[in-house]
């Protein structure tokens, strides 16, 4: 059997997965558990840096992540993927909002929330972060 790296492997089995088994075993809830299965996933994971954070996108198929601004009290990033693997109008984007917020919320120790918005003209997802300086978790 050839030898096969994680970047060459097919998405099919996790868009099977992603897009249409969870979506069909939460339903309604889908959301809400993506979310918080996004912030556990990250809790097993705890990251460091934004290029481990980068890295953790990729390797893990959820797409590239950009940040694209600084804000006093939050960051908006862009994440993006090859339209052949994103499965863009089935995907809830909810799993990678819950685990950058946790994230960020662990390294910086403020009660934090991430919002997706889709654009599916350029099949781009823009998370915005927000946090609360006044809300520590720690």
């Amino acid at each position: 059997m050839e030898n096969v790296s994680r970047a060459q492997m097919p998405a099919f089995g996790y868009e099977i997965i992603r897009d249409f088994t969870l979506s069909s075993i939460l339903g309604k809830n889908e959301s809400d558990i993506l979310y918080w299965a996004g912030k556990e996933l990250a809790r097993k994971y705890p990251l460091e840096t934004e290029v481990d954070v980068n890295s953790f996108f990729a390797e893990a198929g959820f797409g590239i992540l950009t940040l694209q601004k600084e804000l006093k009290d939050g960051y908006i990033f862009e994440l993006s993927n090859d339209p052949a693997v994103f499965n863009f109008e089935k995907r809830n984007f909810r799993l990678e909002a819950g685990f950058l917020a946790c994230q960020i919320e662990t390294r910086l120790g403020f009660l934090t929330e991430c919002y997706d918005e889709k654009d599916t003209k350029q099949k781009k997802v823009t998370l915005t972060i927000k946090w609360d300086a006044k809300a520590p978790v720690r």
